[in-house]
């Protein structure tokens, strides 16, 4: 029940926060569960807009990167694809491949 000084409200606030942005990822193709904290997709987008980044630092375009659901990816380069989420996988073992996959760009951009 929540309480009339809006005790809940920030819960409430963070829940649709977390729900916004969860959709936005899922829109991008990543896979977010039900269990996934509001920190935890913070997380998620946090490093999928990092390795967003590096793509475009590489000159990729993430129009032309990025398929359409259910269609062949046809990317400038096989490194600007956003790496799926497994269904099994956690959140921290999947930003910790992002992160690699984000780093692994910037070493070929400072060649």
């Amino acid at each position: 029940m929540e309480r009339r000084d809006g005790a809940n409200s920030g819960d409430e606030d963070v829940a649709r926060v977390a729900n916004e942005i969860a959709s936005r990822l899922r829109a991008r193709g990543i896979t977010v569960n039900d269990v996934d904290s509001p920190d935890d997709i913070e997380a998620l987008e946090e490093a999928v807009e990092a390795f967003e980044r590096g793509v475009q630092r590489q000159g990729g375009d993430l129009m032309v990167d990025e398929p359409p659901t259910d269609a062949k990816p046809q990317p400038d380069d096989p490194r600007f694809l956003l790496l799926h989420r497994r269904a099994d996988e956690s959140v921290a073992s999947y930003i910790e491949r992002l992160t690699a996959a984000t780093a692994a760009l910037s070493r070929r951009e400072s060649r």
